[in-house]
């Protein structure tokens, strides 16, 4: 990040008490670890799992600014606690994963939109609460599953709170991430495990791609949206699309000989797609391209159709329409890409 941002962020951070909400997950932590160095006053992380909370708790055990909250985003007196003078809050708290929300839809509702309901009543309500971001996926485009439903209603419940909200000291926005490489519960830990055991290793469809994006990429967009909201924004960072084939063919060749197999003897078993997937991945909806611009060649911001004015219209005209999935890497590009994330 440049200079400017970080300005930004040391004003946003620095001496203020910030929130964390699943924040033992893989992008909950790494929010955690991108927020240190700003010294804040205090950081509050609010989790279910206590084995994750105690092993964050090692990790961070010389800091004593950081404070552990057993708690659920489904439940609002909890939360109403949690945000006792709390400034700024990161909202990753989700149920992510396609299947597991296909086959349980309530619970999909109750934690990433009731959830995130909660968090949007706790900062209205709080005195001190000023900005919120969101962590939200390409699965609210164009929608196809329980998940990513349930993501866009998310969305429209943070951009709506941002236009309702009362008092005008409080931003709310949210991010639309890709799929984020070797994040907890991805496919790229599955496929470790597969090529270790000696295969197969399982792929849904030979043609399906996604948007991909490291840990630290996709927390570098959060901690920038931070920096520039002014409210009821949709921020996307630039991103390559990728076989999914392509990769489970790279880790194969890369990591099979590591584990003591020949990549030759480990098969691609295709499984076919599970309900709610679908093959192509979007970032920007239909209705979402003309209120669409570019920051720093970087990233994408999408405005609320409600707060168009003179100076994003003239912004607007900077959207290149990079966000489609045809921008996809070779399998040699992609093989460079993992290195260099040290995915293999």
């Amino acid at each position: 990040m440049n200079e400017s941002v970080q300005e930004q962020l040391r004003t946003l951070l620095e001496g203020k008490v910030v929130l964390v909400t699943g924040g033992t997950g893989t992008i909950g932590s790494e929010i955690v670890r991108q927020v240190i160095p700003y010294r804040p006053k205090l950081i509050r992380i609010l989790s279910r799992d206590e084995y994750k909370q105690s092993t964050l708790r090692y990790r961070y055990r010389n800091y004593s600014f950081i404070r552990y909250l057993l708690g659920d985003v489904r439940d609002l007196e909890r939360l109403r606690r949690a945000f006792e003078g709390v400034h700024v809050i990161f909202h990753a708290a989700a149920l992510k994963r396609v299947e597991a929300t296909e086959y349980d839809p309530l619970e999909a509702i109750k934690t990433n939109v009731l959830g995130t309901q909660n968090v949007i009543t706790a900062t209205l309500e709080s005195p001190t609460a000023e900005r919120v971001v969101a962590i939200s996926t390409d699965k609210a485009v164009n929608v196809t599953s329980t998940m990513g439903a349930t993501k866009l209603l998310a969305e429209r419940l943070v951009t709506w709170a941002s236009f309702y909200r009362r008092e005008p000291h409080k931003t709310l926005c949210s991010v639309r991430f890709g799929n984020v490489l070797d994040s907890r519960g991805s496919v790229i830990p599955l496929w470790r495990q597969q090529i270790e055991d000696g295969g197969p290793v399982t792929l849904t469809h030979c043609e399906m791609r996604r948007f991909f994006m490291s840990i630290q990429k996709a927390v570098e967009l959060v901690m920038r949206a931070a920096a520039w909201a002014t409210g009821g924004e949709l921020f996307i960072l630039r991103m390559h699309s990728i076989y999914i084939r392509d990769m489970a063919e790279i880790l194969v060749e890369e990591l099979a000989s590591k584990f003591g197999h020949d990549p030759k003897n480990i098969k691609i078993q295709v499984t076919g797609a599970a309900p709610g997937e679908k093959l192509d991945e979007d970032l920007l909806a239909p209705n979402e391209i003309d209120r669409t611009f570019m920051v720093d060649d970087e990233m994408a911001v999408i405005i609320p159709a409600h707060r168009i004015d003179e100076y994003h219209l003239q912004r607007l005209q900077n959207y290149d329409g990079f966000i489609t999935s045809t921008n996809t890497l070779s399998k040699d590009e992609l093989r460079a890409y993992l290195k260099k994330e040290r995915i293999i």
